[in-house]
């Protein structure tokens, strides 16, 4: 009886054993590779390149004060529409001591002159009735005196100029601000109370605001220097407006830049290109934007994916079923690419096996 427990024992160790050996070598079997296939098919390719960039106004124009002092009062803000000559502020004038010592001075060195010329005129007046002196001495005095009277008014107004920033007599006002052109206010950079330097030769003053005709609006952009050489003037763009990157709007390629730019190593060239408005949507001096530009394009092309393309020494193959699992490298002629799917010229038919790399 214990002989035949300890045989059963031993069959029952020797079945594990073998078992045990069949799932380790099962376990250790390299898989037989499995590929997938693609065909190839006819579609439509675009060659594409990316320019980024901003919408910006034709035209925006930096309106500024002739004269120094502090802002008194401001008649828009942001986002009015306004017409060319409206009053946009109203500056304090603040006087230059010297400027105001001198006008001051002139003033009274014009007055004197005036009395001094005016009792001159008197006396002579008295003898030329008496007929004393002829009426062309006579005459002379007379315009001494009138240019003397002038030289008064012209003293009172310079003094009312500097001090006022308006002249009554004149009519000329020089501490209000007003616009040069039509067109939206798109900033307005300062406030109630900020002091103002005028424009001159030598600085360009403080800006009160500034205004552009947004009916005209133009995507200035920058391409890469390997896509600079197929553009061409009159090419269409189409552009992606960041804050709007559902709609898609149109402009007309009209300016490229004849020198490039040095940016992170890369050389770029600047574009500009005339945006067709939509009257659905309003766009906004300075959004972000990219235009796709399109450099070339062919409808109804053969073409494969690109990702299971071999490119080896300048020459480009595709592995081509022959049978189940058994594929052959064969080399083919390519056109263009849109970075997905690329054109086949030559080396393979329509609806034909290749490997999926």
């Amino acid at each position: 009886m214990k002989k035949v427990i300890r045989i059963s024992l031993i069959v029952i160790l020797i079945g594990s054993m073998g078992f045990l050996g069949f799932f380790v070598y099962k376990k250790s079997e390299k898989p037989k590779n499995v590929f997938a296939t693609d065909s190839t098919f006819v579609t439509n390719i675009e060659k594409k390149t990316v320019a980024t960039g901003a919408i910006n106004p034709r035209r925006e124009i930096e309106i500024k004060s002739q004269v120094s002092g502090v802002v008194e009062k401001l008649f828009v803000e942001p986002g009015d529409q306004i017409k060319s000559g409206q009053l946009i502020a109203k500056i304090k004038i603040i006087p230059d001591v010297v400027a105001l010592n001198n006008a001051e001075a002139r003033l009274k060195e014009a007055i004197i002159n005036h009395k001094n010329s005016e009792q001159e005129m008197k006396r002579q007046k008295r003898l030329f009735d008496e007929r004393v002196i002829s009426e062309l001495d006579y005459n002379q005095y007379l315009l001494t005196y009138n240019l003397n009277k002038q030289q008064v008014e012209a003293a009172e107004n310079n003094l009312e100029l500097i001090k006022e920033g308006a002249s009554k007599k004149s009519g000329a006002v020089s501490n209000l601000v007003k616009s040069t052109v039509a067109g939206m206010v798109l900033d307005v950079p300062v406030e109630e109370g900020n002091f103002v330097i005028e424009t001159n030769t030598f600085n360009d003053g403080t800006t009160i605001a500034s205004v552009a005709d947004m009916s005209e609006l133009i995507f200035e952009g920058k391409v890469d220097e390997a896509e600079v050489g197929k553009l061409k003037e009159g090419m269409q763009l189409k552009l992606t407006v960041g804050a709007l990157d559902t709609v898609k709007f149109f402009a007309d390629l009209e300016y490229i830049s004849p020198k490039g730019i040095e940016e992170e190593g890369a050389i770029q060239f600047e574009i500009r290109a005339a945006v067709k408005q939509r009257e659905d949507y309003f766009l906004r001096a300075g959004y972000s934007a990219n235009a796709d530009i399109v450099l070339d394009k062919k409808e109804k092309v053969l073409a494969v994916k690109e990702s299971n393309v071999l490119f080896e020494e300048n020459k480009t193959f595709v592995e081509v079923a022959l049978g189940e699992q058994q594929f052959e490298k064969k080399e083919i002629t390519t056109g263009i690419s849109d970075g997905i799917n690329i054109e086949v010229l030559s080396g393979l038919n329509e609806d034909q096996k290749i490997k999926k790399l």
